[in-house]
């Protein structure tokens, strides 16, 4: 995903592409994570799962970014969800559905 800024201190508009690197602090360290089942896709298409958190503008981000994933890799279906409200934990019915339709999941 790039983003593009624009202007400077003379006024002039100029375009500058930067590369964005998203991080998540919540990520777990290598050693706290338990080695899971490996899901290898049998083909070579992925579902993708779209998980909105109900935040404000949380839907514009995600569709920007399902939109970005679809035009990289091959992408055989998509699955949106949202939770009842951003305070909220998702419910485990939607987690489970989520983990059994899609091979990944993207979450904001």
């Amino acid at each position: 995903m790039q983003l593009v800024s624009a202007g400077n201190e003379d006024g002039v508009q100029k375009k500058k592409k930067k590369n964005v690197r998203w991080v998540t602090p919540e990520a777990a360290s290598p050693q706290t994570v338990k080695a899971r089942e490996y899901r290898r896709p049998d083909k070579i298409t992925f579902r993708l799962g779209i998980l909105d958190n109900a935040k404000s503008n949380a839907d514009h981000l995600l569709r920007m970014v399902s939109e970005s994933l679809q035009a990289t890799v091959p992408v055989a279906s998509v699955i949106r969800r949202r939770k009842p409200g951003p305070a909220r934990p998702a419910e485990t019915a939607l987690l489970d559905e989520l983990m059994k339709e899609a091979d990944f999941v993207v979450s904001a």
